[in-house]
């Protein structure tokens, strides 16, 4: 049997298992940071399995890591378990049915990203102690992913310092690489301080805090016109100051999420918000608090991780669905629109089809235009050679971020594609541990990147993880 096939077959032996930890972490969501049951989940899978576990990873208390294996290189698979708020739906429903009104769901499929890691790290450990080769795989359970920027945390406490390449995967609409093509992002918020007053007997007493948060939007939004297009400023109002229209409001907070394709430039632009915060501060004789909360690279690409990825997915193949599959997939994209579907083919850079769910490898070649977004595995990105998979778990067309992505969560046709890409995974991370020159070519790449650009940390030095 090729270790290729070898790999394959541990993780079909013990694919149920991670399915039904899959399931658990969906029916128990929780937000950046409070992933207390999630972490848990998986750290009792870890030692269940067997892995060296270590808790409270970089002194958070909800990231765990588990390490099996002895010398030779350290290849790590990254997963993650958090959720997202506002997103509870019932499974297998496909019409927004929450679970617990305005709960929290696992609306990014983060339930299967940390099983399906933890299956292809299970089978490489399985695999390296039935062969007695050397090498070590380690399973990095990351919480808060979204808008925590927890690997971030990590990578600067040092926690990748040893780790040779790493991988993961994302459930998505499609089969292929996820191209290696982020925003860096910073999440501030901006705190201002005012006096407050009573608003017709004498309002000249007063220091509005919330027309200083209202000025600073209107800045920004002019601000919009001179900055690169790829840029993108986004704002919520965490703190109006009261809900009393006749009293002024000597507090108000907003929160501000800012993106560029470059690091540099990102930094650069928060600056600049910072500056239109001071000056809205200025103008309503109030002041303002700079509280930065976290932030992430842009991704760094790795042609020789991403091509074994690739590679690998394709001997896999695609996950064989059913009938009943593509029958709730149709049902799910009944609930979409046409722009929907239109929009995921184009981000592919496949041509349409009438498939409802994702029956092929897209190939390496093919670009697509994609949806930009920010993840934190962008610093590890920059810390050592990494490349990730997307896997088909969910009807094409399908948003992320929605209660669709949620119902979809606990499918057969989810763990079927979770599956696959396990495998994929496995295998990689085996050749990784036993080919040397696939590895020195990843290192090689990774190495004449940061020569050229090197890493800086995206966080400022007293930044600390917080649930946000």
């Amino acid at each position: 049997m090729s270790n290729e096939n070898a790999l394959w077959s541990f993780v079909e032996a013990k694919k149920d298992g991670f399915c039904n930890l899959a399931d658990r972490v969906w029916e128990t969501p929780e937000l950046l940071y409070q992933e207390k049951r999630s972490a848990a989940a998986h750290r009792e899978m870890l030692e269940q399995q067997g892995f060296r576990v270590t808790e409270a990873v970089a002194g958070i208390e909800t990231a765990v890591m588990g390490e099996a294996g002895q010398g030779g290189p350290v290849i790590a698979i990254l997963g993650e378990y958090d959720a997202l708020p506002g997103l509870s739906q019932q499974a297998g429903v496909d019409q927004p049915t929450p679970v617990e009104q305005g709960g929290s769901g696992h609306g990014c499929g983060h339930n299967l990203l940390g099983a399906g890691a933890l299956l292809a790290a299970t089978a490489v450990k399985d695999w390296l102690e039935a062969n007695g080769l050397p090498g070590r795989v380690r399973y990095y359970g990351c919480p808060a992913e979204e808008g925590g920027a927890a690997k971030t945390f990590m990578v600067r406490d040092g926690v990748f310092d040893d780790v040779d390449a790493a991988m993961s995967w994302h459930p998505t609409n499609f089969n292929g690489i996820i191209p290696p093509l982020t925003l860096a992002v910073a999440m501030v918020d901006f705190h201002f301080k005012g006096r407050t007053s009573h608003a017709a007997v004498s309002p000249h007493l007063g220091r509005s805090a919330l027309d200083a948060v209202e000025l600073m939007n209107v800045g920004v939004n002019y601000l919009r016109e001179h900055v690169p297009q790829d840029s993108r400023m986004h704002y919520a109002v965490t703190d109006s100051g009261g809900i009393a229209p006749n009293v002024v409001q000597e507090r108000a907070t907003v929160r501000y999420s800012v993106r560029s394709l470059k690091r540099r430039d990102m930094q650069s632009l928060v600056e600049r918000v910072t500056n239109v915060a001071r000056g809205a501060a200025t103008m309503t004789e109030t002041s303002v608090e700079v509280d930065f909360i976290s932030a992430m690279s842009e991704m760094l690409d790795n042609p020789p991780l991403y091509r074994l990825l690739q590679r690998h997915l394709e001997a896999v193949g695609p996950a064989q669905f059913d009938d009943a599959d593509r029958d709730f997939a149709r049902r799910i994209q009944g609930t979409l629109t046409d722009a929907d579907i239109e929009a995921s083919f184009l981000a592919s850079g496949v041509e349409p089809t009438d498939a409802p769910i994702c029956d092929f490898v897209v190939p390496y070649e093919t670009r697509g235009v994609p949806m930009l977004g920010s993840t934190d595995l962008g610093d590890i990105s920059w810390k050592v050679p990494f490349a990730q998979l997307g896997g088909g778990t969910m009807a094409i067309g399908t948003p992320l971020h929605t209660w669709q992505t949620t119902a979809q969560g606990k499918a057969p046709a989810a763990h079927k594609a979770m599956t696959q890409v396990s495998k994929a995974l496995a295998a990689a991370a085996a050749e990784l541990l036993t080919d040397t020159k696939v590895l020195a070519e990843a290192r090689a790449d990774f190495d004449a990147r940061l020569q050229k650009t090197p890493y800086q940390s995206p966080l400022t030095p007293d930044t600390r993880p917080r649930a946000a």
